[in-house]
């Protein structure tokens, strides 16, 4: 990362967008400059069914932070759900320029560059090269081997596809407001290393992010991105199925789901009496046993984990799993979606607790998540994003808009 960096980052999620500007500071650390979110009814598990609802709000959040902020933003980068995204692990044996002289910064984004060369599959396109690691020729692994003494190194890498069609789709909305996209960035690919202990990093390790409308799917064989998907089930699905079953509103569906928020009936302490107020009958009130409640909830998420269970095995990866992590607002603040997991999955399931998890609000993580991982990016030249000021109280801004990026190393 290059101290000074400014670096927009932008996610669209089921119920709203969210917005971060981090700066890379002195420490090299990302110190959060601005954060605002707007809701969002624009998407519909996880497909864009409203392109001027999301461009809207994609333009409030743009707006909120350029007042606060005095920057004129022209770009962010935006992440992307695992459906629509295909990850092909690449292998490149990359001779030394001069052996002599050590492995220098060319010799690496020399490399990076030939893993691109690919078949990339009809509707996709590639999106972005993760570096896994180097592979000195004395068979030493390093992941930075700048300076490295070698005659050849092997790099290997994944070579992240999307969807053409939604990159267009994205495109679009976002000319709408006059933004270009700098870079997409899969859900959980971003949320690595905020989620996952220092351990669990070097683990076989299954990310479930849950979100309002989707839950994102990640898997990692240590530091190799392996597989994602989305699967279109989250925390607004146990809303409105407690609002179905009960006959009652949305709002008093959500205040019982966080207030009683239990995902298996075996753990209630006690079965006592909830007095519901809304209710759309004869009746304007009625009596349930809270167990009636969690009842409700249990069987979507038992029918989450179904989902992804049989999405993990269908892709034959489920066996080199060793643990998983919760993360996401749809579910971590249900007790005992963890131990559901485990029934279900049979698979060890744990609630996230990375050490950057209590860094940032629950509601900005993933997209405080994608601008670290953008800030962290390995021998890229520049990752700023475009922007411009008309303030000169600050130096960190001054020939932004000039630098050339270069997400993809070249």
């Amino acid at each position: 990362m290059a101290i000074g960096d400014v670096i927009v980052g932008i996610d669209i999620g089921t119920s709203k967008v969210s917005l971060i500007i981090g700066e890379v500071n002195n420490f090299n650390q990302v110190e959060i400059l601005c954060s605002t979110n707007q809701t969002c009814n624009g998407i519909k598990k996880g497909r864009i069914v409203d392109e001027g609802e999301v461009a809207q709000a994609i333009s409030r959040v743009i707006a909120d932070a350029e007042v606060d902020t005095s920057l004129k933003i022209n770009s962010a980068y935006v992440t992307i759900h695992g459906k629509y995204v295909t990850i092909v692990q690449n292998s490149i044996i990359k001779e030394v320029k001069d052996r002599y002289s050590g492995i220098t910064v060319k010799d690496v984004s020399s490399a990076i560059m030939q893993a691109k060369d690919i078949d990339v599959p009809e509707g996709m396109s590639i999106i972005d090269v993760v570096a896994e690691k180097f592979i000195m020729d004395d068979g030493k692994v390093v992941s930075d081997p700048i300076g490295n003494f070698s005659a050849n190194f092997t790099l290997k890498a994944q070579v992240v596809l999307a969807d053409k069609d939604y990159i267009r789709q994205l495109v679009g909305i976002f000319k709408k407001v006059d933004l270009e996209i700098d870079g997409l960035v899969p859900i959980t690919l971003a949320e690595r290393n905020l989620v996952l202990d220092t351990h669990e990093l070097n683990d076989n390790i299954m990310i479930l992010d849950v979100g309002a409308g989707n839950t994102d799917i990640g898997i990692f064989e240590g530091s190799e991105f392996i597989y994602t998907n989305t699967i279109p089930v989250g925390g607004d699905n146990i809303t409105n199925d407690i609002a179905l079953v009960l006959n009652i509103s949305h709002e008093e569906a959500d205040k019982l789901k966080k207030q009683y928020g239990l995902a298996m009936r075996s753990f209630i302490d006690n079965d006592n009496e909830i007095l519901l107020t809304t209710c759309k009958s004869e009746q304007t009130s009625k009596t349930i046993r809270s167990s009636e409640l969690i009842e409700i909830i249990e069987a979507r998420i038992e029918e989450m984990f179904s989902l992804i269970n049989r999405d993990i095995t269908m892709q034959g990866i489920k066996s080199r799993i060793n643990n998983v992590v919760l993360t996401g607002q749809g579910i971590t603040n249900i007790s005992k979606s963890d131990v559901a997991g485990k029934v279900v999955l049979n698979i060890p399931v744990k609630i996230s607790t990375g050490r950057g998890i209590s860094t940032v609000r629950p509601g900005y993580r993933t997209v405080y998540a994608l601008v670290r991982y953008i800030a962290s990016r390995q021998f890229a030249k520049n990752v700023s994003s475009n922007i411009d000021t008309t303030t000169e109280k600050s130096t960190i801004f001054k020939d932004i808009l000039e630098r050339v990026k270069d997400f993809f190393y070249s």
